[in-house]
C-alpha cells in the first residue's frame, strides 16, 4: 500500500450527472482510510488560481440526487502551458496534496497525463461524459442520464407529432459520437437515426420515412445526433422537405436538457463504485490510469490508450431501428 495523506479531487471538462456522487463517493472513501481530501474547484483552472479547499464528509452531504458538480468545471487555456502547469503543481505542494482523482473526459484525461508525465504525482481518472465515447469503458458517468432525458423529451414529442401527422426531426446530443441518438432512437421507437459514424444519404433517408407512410403511420420521428455527418436536424429537415415538399416536418433541438437534472440509478451506482475504487487504486500503487467498467466488472485502461482510442456504437443496435420501424 503507498502511503498517501491527502488526495484532491476535480471536474473537468462539460458537466454529467453523477459528477457529485462520484465526488462524494471519492471524499468519504478517503475518509474511510483516514485521508484527508480535498476538492480543486473549477478543474484546471483552480488548480491554477490555489482555489482548493479541505472537505468533510458534511461537505458532500445531500448531493448524490444533483445533477452537475457541486465543485464546478471550467476550460483553462493556462493549463495548456508548461507555465500554467508548474503554477499547479506548486499549489498542490502548497497544500500537500500527494494524489488525485479527475472526474471528466478527453480534454480531462489529456491535461491529467500530460501532467502526470511533467510531475509524476499519482492520477486516477473517472470518466464523466454524457457522450460515452471513452475507450475503456462501457458506460461514462452521465450517459444513461441523457439518455433518458432524451427519452422522456422524444416521447412527449411523439404526442404532438401524432396529433397532427407530423415529420419530426430531434437532434440529441453527440458531436463525434452517436451513443445517446441510438438509444434513443430505439427507446422511442424512432423510424430512422443519424449518427457520425454512419454515411445515411437524404434520398436513403426519405425512402425509410416513406416505409412509414406507405405503412400508413400517424407520425414518424428522426433522432439525428448533432454530428451527424450528411447535416444536422435542420439541414436534413429541409434537405427532406426539397426532395418530398408533401411532409409537414418540425425541428427540436434537446440541447442542454440532456445534460441537467437528477442521475439516474445507473449514474449514482457507477459513480459511487468508480469513485470508491479510485481510492483504492491510488493506495496501491496504480497511477496514470482510468478506471471503467466491462460487463460489471472494474477495469483499468493507461490514460494515454483512454486519449487515443474512441468507443465504436454497436452495429447491431443500428440493425435494431430498421428492424423496429417497419
Amino acid at each position: 500500500m503507498r502511503t498517501i495523506k491527502h488526495i484532491a479531487v476535480f471536474t473537468s471538462g462539460g458537466d454529467s450527472p453523477g459528477m457529485n456522487a462520484a465526488v462524494r463517493a471519492v471524499v468519504r472513501a478517503g475518509l474511510y482510510h483516514e485521508i484527508k481530501v480535498s476538492a480543486i474547484y473549477r478543474g484546471f483552472e483552480g488548480m491554477i488560481e490555489n482555489d482548493i479547499a479541505v472537505l468533510d464528509s458534511r461537505s458532500v452531504a445531500h448531493i448524490i440526487d444533483k445533477g452537475g458538480t457541486k465543485i464546478k468545471s471550467a476550460r483553462s487555456k493556462a493549463f495548456k502551458t508548461k507555465e500554467g502547469r508548474q503554477k499547479a503543481f506548486n499549489n498542490l505542494k502548497k497544500h500537500n496534496i500527494d494524489a488525485l482523482v479527475a472526474i471528466g473526459g478527453d480534454g480531462t484525461f489529456t491535461g491529467a497525463h500530460i501532467f502526470y508525465q511533467e510531475f509524476k504525482i499519482p492520477i486516477i481518472g473517472i470518466p464523466g461524459t454524457i457522450d460515452n465515447d471513452i475507450y475503456g469503458t462501457s458506460f461514462t458517468i452521465g450517459y444513461d442520464t441523457a439518455s433518458n432525458n432524451a427519452m422522456k423529451a422524444v416521447d412527449m414529442i411523439r404526442d404532438t407529432a401524432t396529433s397532427h401527422n407530423r415529420l419530426f426531426f430531434v437532434e440529441v446530443m453527440g458531436r463525434d459520437a452517436g451513443f445517446i441518438a441510438l438509444r434513443t432512437a430505439i427507446a422511442c421507437g424512432a423510424k430512422a437515426v443519424m449518427v457520425p459514424e454512419t454515411k445515411i444519404q437524404p434520398k436513403e433517408l426519405l425512402a425509410l420515412i416513406n416505409k412509414g407512410k406507405s405503412a400508413k403511420k400517424s407520425s414518424s420521428i428522426v433522432i439525428v445526433a448533432e454530428g451527424n455527418e450528411n447535416g444536422n436536424a435542420t439541414e436534413l429537415a429541409e434537405a427532406i422537405n426539397k426532395l418530398d415538399p408533401h411532409f409537414d416536418t418540425k425541428v427540436t433541438i434537446l440541447g442542454h436538457i440532456q445534460r441537467g437534472g437528477s442521475p439516474t440509478t445507473y449514474d449514482r451506482i457507477l459513480a459511487a463504485k468508480l469513485g470508491v475504487a479510485a481510492v483504492d487504486a491510488l493506495l496501491k500503487g496504480k497511477e496514470d490510469l482510468m478506471l471503467g467498467v466491462y460487463d460489471k466488472e472494474l477495469t483499468f485502461t493507461p490514460l494515454e490508450k483512454a486519449i487515443k482510442k474512441h468507443n465504436y456504437i454497436d452495429k447491431d443496435l443500428l440493425r435494431l431501428v430498421e428492424i423496429l420501424s417497419i
